[in-house]
């Protein structure tokens, strides 16, 4: 029976009270890791009106200047003007850091994590640092093997940034959210019904005061600026039945941590798959790679795109779960939502012949410890602002396909086609 509906994502911008966060907590974690890449970060970050707080816990051996990370990540996000209620230069900085815990480290400390190319049993020997649940996701919607709607609402709040910082668009300020509605028909996008942008912006522009004035002068700037652009290169387009709404309240002058207290971790689902998918509930950000919350979510992602990409399925949705202390997964389920061109049984046992799900097999496959050291410093930053996933302005392992050959040669071999 066909089936018509609207699915919706949302995204943010990188100046959303708590995409700031999102990022300071990882630039904490990259300037760690790259001084002493087998340090323990778990960092979390609060903003409000002139404030930052750095809390959570760390053990590392790096020397870091907490309080200049802070500001230098803000200055780039781009909130440099006092009048916002929260600048670089004058919001004041609490670090109230702690040590992880000797109970959880017991079960993930080992040895043998100094050495790279661990065998086998020396992988059986590092536990997970953690229970809980993880998913990835993949699907053939986009050439970034995304969903289309929270893949668009990464497009459109990027390109805000980008209008921005580039003086496009001077009078926008940096907090914003974007959000976008697709039609779908037999469970393929046909269709945008909805694109609704609302993004902060100066209390006058071009000498227009009036409020009316100012919202109407910022709807046709974004869409001749920020959508028409966005849009250019791909099949569907907005057409004269597609809403476009800006600024629904009328107004977007006060924002930022100035409007809205900001808290690392509270953008999960802007993070993954925009609701596409289901999550398992643990945060990314400012967590280091034997945080299985992080690096376990995107070892799952890696399996899902490798067999959508070999085109096995459609739609490829892997979950996995653990215990702490334990290296191998508790269990590994994978959903392909009835769009598998082989047997599902016959995918989960390949895939799980061909790809390493022990959390140091995940660290030491996708090189998850040594990135930032290896990236000049940079690295997790980067991914705390418009997905984990998709990216393709990013070079990221776990968004590799280089698997998918040898799925479909496994699958063959073992007469499961």
């Amino acid at each position: 029976m066909s089936r018509n509906y609207l699915f919706t994502s949302e995204s943010v911008t990188e100046g959303h009270p708590d995409k700031i966060c999102d990022q300071i907590s990882d630039t904490i974690l990259d300037a760690i890791l790259t001084q002493d890449p087998l340090s323990r970060v778990a960092a979390e970050v609060v903003v409000n009106t002139g404030l930052v707080l750095v809390t959570g816990e760390i053990t590392t051996k790096a020397q870091v200047n907490y309080v200049d990370l802070v500001r230098k990540k803000i200055a780039e996000i781009g909130y440099v003007h006092a009048e916002n209620g929260f600048s670089a230069d004058s919001c004041s900085v609490l670090v109230a850091l702690d040590e992880q815990s000797p109970d959880i480290s017991q079960g993930v400390t080992s040895a043998q994590e100094q050495r790279e190319n661990l065998s086998d049993s020396e992988l059986d020997k590092i536990g997970a640092g953690d229970q809980g649940l993880m998913f990835g996701f993949a699907c053939n919607e986009t050439p970034e093997l995304m969903p289309l709607p929270i893949s668009l609402a990464h497009r459109v709040s990027r390109r805000l940034a980008e209008v921005r910082k580039h003086g496009e668009l001077s009078y926008l300020r940096p907090d914003g959210k974007t959000q976008v509605s697709i039609q779908y028909e037999d469970g393929k996008p046909v269709g945008i019904d909805t694109i609704l942008v609302s993004t902060q912006h100066t209390e006058t522009i071009d000498n227009l005061s009036e409020n009316s004035a100012v919202q109407k002068k910022i709807k046709e700037d974004l869409w001749s600026g920020v959508i028409q652009p966005v849009f250019a290169d791909l099949d569907l387009k907005p057409t004269d039945k597609t809403r476009f709404l800006v600024n629904p309240t009328g107004k977007f002058v006060v924002g930022g941590p100035q409007g809205d207290s900001g808290l690392t971790g509270r953008k999960i689902i802007v993070d993954t798959y925009g609701g596409y998918s289901r999550h398992g509930g643990g945060a990314f950000s400012g967590k280091d790679p034997t945080k299985v919350d992080r690096s376990a979510s995107y070892a799952c992602r890696y399996v899902a795109n490798n067999i959508v990409a070999a085109g096995l399925a459609d739609k490829c949705e892997v979950q996995v779960s653990y215990a702490i202390g334990v290296a191998r997964p508790v269990s590994v389920f994978i959903e392909t939502f009835g769009t598998a061109k082989v047997d599902e049984d016959a995918l989960l046992k390949i895939a799980q012949e061909h790809f390493e799900l022990r959390p140091a097999g995940i660290i030491q496959t996708l090189n998850l410890r040594n990135l930032p050291q290896e990236r000049g410093g940079r690295f997790y930053q980067d991914v705390a602002a418009y997905g984990h996933f998709g990216r393709s302005d990013l070079d990221l392992p776990w968004e590799k396909t280089d698997k998918a050959e040898q799925l479909k040669d496994a699958l063959l071999s073992n007469s499961a086609v």
